[in-house]
């Protein structure tokens, strides 16, 4: 393959930044960043556009099984004294515990007051669909890694006629699409959780997102009227 090839690399760096690119190719990719400075300059551009929609997203709190198992890996003398134990061995354990206690204690509260790292977010790129409707342009959709929040952003402002919008669907393997709401061509839009389906992040349900162009307030219909403009797969 010819990397030099403005096209190619731009596809490329897009799939490694978004972590759709995986496995072997992944690991090939990454090796020819050190010989190509036209691979690096592409990654640094996809790091450009897509890094930032990670700040519109908002914090999510880790579950408690998570501390949980961060307990038992730093101090797994408190997991022992948990289980039954012969009485003289019991009150060796609990003088091991009284003895580490208040280590533990501040050293959980540090633990606490540092912020845990998150799950990096869900990329999909939008790509032009070929038809002949089709504004010039691409599109960027952000999950959360749990599929509570999305974000898109075009990656550059996309030109739309005065009297229509651009709508975001949700298309399973099988089935009609699912409308996601109505989004800007020229900024970011940020999908409220109360309008996200259920596990949209799950591909029995959603094999790809899909942009259409629709009349002022979306789809009468509940399916897509207009043009189908922008489309990207989903994978997880």
């Amino acid at each position: 393959m010819d990397y030099a090839k403005p096209d190619l690399a731009d596809a490329l760096a897009a799939q490694y930044v978004a972590g759709t690119l995986r496995g072997r190719a992944r690991t090939r990719f990454e090796s020819l960043l050190i010989a190509h400075a036209s691979l690096r300059a592409a990654v640094r551009r996809w790091q450009d556009r897509l890094i930032p929609l990670t700040a519109v997203l908002p914090p999510q709190s880790p579950p408690l099984r998570v501390w949980q198992g961060v307990e038992r890996k730093l101090w797994p003398q408190l997991a022992a004294a948990a289980k039954p134990l012969p009485w003289p061995q019991r009150v060796g354990v609990w003088r091991a515990v009284s003895g580490v206690a208040t280590t533990a204690a501040f050293a959980l509260a540090l633990l606490l007051s540092v912020p845990t790292p998150q799950a990096p977010p869900i990329v999909v790129v939008l790509q032009g669909t070929g038809d002949a409707a089709q504004p010039p342009g691409s599109f960027v959709a952000s999950f959360s890694a749990d599929g509570r929040s999305l974000v898109t952003r075009p990656l550059q402002p996309v030109a739309v006629q005065t009297d229509r919008v651009l709508e975001l669907w949700a298309v399973p393997p099988q089935g009609a699409p699912r409308s996601l709401g109505l989004i800007s061509s020229s900024g970011a839009t940020v999908i409220a959780r109360d309008k996200l389906p259920k596990e949209v992040l799950n591909t029995a349900n959603t094999s790809a997102l899909a942009v259409s162009v629709e009349p002022p307030g979306g789809s009468p219909s509940g399916a897509p009227t207009g043009p189908v403009v922008f489309a990207g797969k989903l994978t997880l």
